[in-house]
């Protein structure tokens, strides 16, 4: 989660601002059954302290002294781990897996470690790319590169898409890059400061979005209602305006009022929005396509989520946002989510 990885990238910040060293380690490669994904982070710090996970707890101990020998020396480690099946049941998984855990020491003047943090704070999408043979790095930016590693045309191509899709891993059948993709967290528009909004907004922000609820009615839209969620009062398209929907925002109107939805529903058409949802019974949504067919919109009207949401049955609002959240989440990593 973006909460996750900001809190470990900002305390190896902190600490190398302290002029203590720092080593970082990346899962790069998980065979059957492991606790973390590729990507997943461990921060060390030279006095001992760390924060993230490489595992289930089952191999950290291990990764921490190389972490600690590698800030000592400098060199970086590619480490292999088998978990046993009794290994995986200690850590609460089925069966057993390996990892691989790339393991490097990041140093005090590291341009390129301030350079990925300086992307972080704008909220624009880089790629940390690896040889795993001797650990010369390289930087992708959106429209430039930097470090020691040269990359040919063809796996700048690769890392792009990678960029795109948020999917780390490695690059070519000799497994000689690993890209840690760092991408800006996707993003939830909530039309409507309504008692599901109330719902979904904390469970989104749980599951890794940065969530905004629009609703120009401030009674709805207040901090009592909406503790620690971003909101707005502005009208929806001119919040939809400013907030400029990308390909990494969901949006989801939940007023039932068309002078509400419609305008937001608009917006969210001509972006490149990968989530449009709109709450409303089928008969509601019927009178919902014949307003946006004439605003000019019928091409792409097939894009709204309506009813919005997961079938699954609940009713209560808690239970609706459940199959909203659901029903992004597949939309988001292409599952079958209709």
């Amino acid at each position: 989660m973006a909460a996750e990885l900001d809190d470990i990238l900002n305390r190896a910040q902190a600490w190398r601002t302290a002029g203590l060293g720092v080593a970082l380690a990346t899962v790069v490669r998980t065979w059957g059954s492991s606790p973390r994904p590729v990507g997943s982070h461990l921060a060390v710090c030279a006095d001992g302290a760390f924060v993230g996970s490489v595992s289930g707890g089952c191999i950290e101990g291990a990764v921490i002294q190389e972490a600690l020998a590698a800030i000592d020396d400098g060199k970086p480690r590619l480490l292999d781990f088998g978990i046993s099946d009794e290994q995986a049941w200690e850590v609460g998984l089925a069966c057993g897996g390996r990892v691989q855990v790339l393991v490097g020491r990041i140093e005090k003047d590291e341009p390129l470690f301030d350079r990925l943090m300086a992307q972080r704070a704008a909220c624009r999408p880089a790629a940390l790319v690896t040889r795993l043979a001797d650990g010369a790095q390289a930087l992708v930016e959106e429209d430039q590169v930097a470090g020691s590693l040269a990359l040919p045309a063809a796996d700048l191509e690769r890392i792009r898409q990678r960029m795109a899709a948020d999917r780390s891993g490695l690059l070519d059948e000799d497994d000689a890059l690993f890209a840690r993709i760092y991408a800006p967290p996707p993003r939830l528009l909530i039309i409507g400061a309504v008692h599901i909004s109330q719902a979904l907004a904390p469970m989104a922000s749980m599951a890794g979005y940065g969530v905004t609820v629009i609703d120009p009615r401030r009674a709805f839209a207040s901090a009592e209602r909406f503790p620690g969620v971003a909101l707005t009062t502005e009208w929806p398209d001119e919040a939809m305006e400013r907030l400029a929907p990308d390909a990494r925002t969901a949006v989801v109107t939940l007023t039932h009022d068309p002078k509400l939805d419609d305008p937001a529903l608009a917006a969210a058409l001509a972006s490149p929005a990968f989530y449009i949802g709109a709450l409303g019974s089928t008969r509601t949504h019927a009178k919902r396509v014949e307003r946006l067919t004439e605003m000019g919109l019928a091409s792409q009207l097939e894009r709204i989520h309506a009813p919005v949401g997961l079938k699954l049955g609940g009713r209560y609002p808690v239970e609706i946002a459940v199959a909203i959240l659901a029903q992004i989440t597949g939309v988001r990593y292409g599952g079958q989510a209709r």
